[in-house]
């Protein structure tokens, strides 16, 4: 959230607030579904058109994000979450994919939600920048989200 330099509260940045719209819309989507299949099939087809729509550097990492994910975790379902890829086991977010671009931030983020079992003692990593997707870190992406729904 913005603020100025007082410390003054000025409320959602532009992107937040579009985010937060996008979640709404996702939700209004998800309710209008028929069957289970015809909503897991649905929110595929979305996430799959949100990642068509990023830029190239994004695009092309969360493509191979998305091919990482359900390749490893196949229990779960590819959904929109405020408006980006993400990734769910019985509805419930488990890790997710946010674009540099849409967020004006200078990496692609991979996060994991409180859902994901990546406890390591008292401190752990929830968030990881993305810059590039070389072979080790899609391992090192595939192990996490192994790990998250063990």
């Amino acid at each position: 959230m913005s603020s100025k330099e007082s410390g003054r509260h000025e409320g959602f940045t532009a992107e937040e607030r579009a985010a937060m719209k996008d979640h709404a819309k996702e939700l209004k989507k998800e309710a209008r579904r028929g069957s289970r299949a015809d909503k897991a099939a649905e929110a595929e087809r979305d996430v799959l058109a949100k990642i068509a729509e990023m830029g190239d550097s994004d695009r092309i990492m969360a493509e191979r994000v998305h091919a990482v994910i359900t390749a490893g975790a196949p229990a779960l379902a590819p959904k929109l979450w405020y408006g980006m890829p993400a990734y769910a086991l019985d509805g419930k977010v488990v890790c997710f994919f946010q674009s540099a671009e849409k967020f004006k931030a200078r990496y692609a983020t991979l996060g994991f939600s409180d859902q994901a079992k990546l406890d390591d003692g008292t401190m752990w990593a929830t968030a990881f920048a993305l810059t590039e997707l070389t072979a080790e870190v899609e391992a090192r992406i595939g192990a996490l989200v192994k790990q998250a729904v063990s």
